[in-house]
């Protein structure tokens, strides 16, 4: 049985942005996408009767996170993740490669995995290349990450060396669990390999040539968005896209502003990810196509329209800024609910612009825009 049950297809290129769609078992995904952050199986303040209509295809968890609460069984035994937590589609599990940068005071790593010290009571939480696709698979995630190590910035060359070649006999081993799993059972998961090498192209190349050998249906861009310059992520970004198969999805994991979306997806990006639009709705920032506005703002205290009188969100259909900002001064949970809400509408509707704007060779256009609004002017 193959290790593999997606299927990626390019429909459409502007230049180097690409408009295709992704086959699962989980149903067909619409590219570029943009993931939503549901790290402990929900995504932030917004119910899942509301999440469907937000235009949201596929949904980010954390394996990690999910090992320590609720645990692979409990969410087993309740028919996978996507059964757990009400959603009606596809999932992607990262593998806890970021918290072995995020955590690192808690954690020891050797050649054979990472020793985590639980944040809740202390006790120890394993984590090898073989554990996280076989928690993933029983989580029925529609796609799995390879287990990595992400180093925080600035770090140098060797330390950036070691931790690369880590990964990649990671990926090895993570592809072989995923093959044992397909010869035995029917999987639905497929499993993506991720760069990794910082801001080092000969490590970055190594890396890419490492995974290519090994052979995946997908492969991530990581360690970016980690304390390196603005400028060489996005140099980064370009270089390492560029060396990935046309065939298979590209995935640049952690970015996530409109400015960055947009930027990836010149340079071929297929999926990103990012807590962004969930957190600033959660502080009270909304994203319109006019720019990011501060619900907190007392100049929104008589305003009595929609956020956007275009958007579909039940937020926009139903309430106002001063509403939303009466909310905020009075702290009330309902406010940062709607504002999310309403944000994550937006990302939806960004990336359905951006996949029409690919198809009609118009992506500079948008991208023009986005920095009006959001930017300084566009890099060349």
């Amino acid at each position: 049985m193959p290790s593999s049950v997606l299927h990626y297809e390019l429909l459409a290129t502007d230049n180097k942005a690409r408009r295709g769609k992704m086959y699962t078992p989980h149903g067909v995904i619409e590219t570029p996408t943009f993931m939503p952050v549901g790290t402990q199986a929900t995504v932030k303040g917004v119910l899942p009767a509301h999440f469907h209509d937000t235009g949201a295809q596929i949904v980010l968890g954390n394996t990690y996170h999910l090992m320590l609460r609720p645990g692979v069984d409990r969410i087993k035994q309740a028919g996978g993740l996507a059964k757990f937590m009400g959603w009606r589609g596809a999932t992607l599990t990262d593998s806890g490669g970021f918290q072995v940068m995020s955590l690192a005071q808690t954690r020891t790593i050797d050649a054979s995995g990472v020793t985590f010290a639980s944040p809740y009571d202390g006790s120890k939480l394993r984590l090898t290349p073989q554990s996280v696709i076989a928690a993933q698979v029983a989580f029925g995630s529609t796609i799995a990450m390879v287990l990595d190590e992400c180093t925080k910035q600035p770090a140098n060359y060797d330390t950036h060396k070691e931790a690369m070649a880590r990964s990649m006999a990671w990926a090895q081993q993570a592809k072989h669990t995923i093959e044992q799993f397909a010869e035995n059972n029917t999987v639905e998961t497929s499993v993506f390999g991720i760069v990794q090498g910082g801001q080092f192209p000969d490590l970055r190349q190594a890396s890419v040539e490492s995974l290519l050998a090994i052979g995946f249906p997908g492969y991530a861009i990581g360690g970016l968005a980690v304390g390196e310059p603005r400028d060489d992520m996005l140099s980064t970004l370009a270089a390492t896209a560029q060396q990935l198969p046309e065939g298979q999805p590209r995935y640049a994991m952690g970015l996530g502003s409109p400015i960055d979306i947009i930027e990836a997806v010149r340079h071929g990006v297929d999926m990103m990810d990012c807590v962004l639009p969930s957190r600033a709705g959660r502080t009270g920032r909304a994203y319109t196509w006019h720019g990011q506005i501060n619900m907190r703002n007392a100049r929104f205290a008589d305003w009595h329209r929609p956020i956007d009188d275009t958007c579909p969100c039940y937020t926009c259909r139903q309430f106002t800024h001063a509403y939303l900002h009466h909310l905020f001064r009075c702290k009330e949970m309902l406010g940062p609910m709607l504002l999310t809400l309403h944000n994550l509408t937006f990302y939806g509707a960004l990336m359905t612009t951006i996949r029409d704007a690919i198809e009609t060779g118009q992506i500079e256009k948008i991208r023009k825009h986005l920095y009006a609004v959001y930017g300084d002017e566009p890099a060349s």
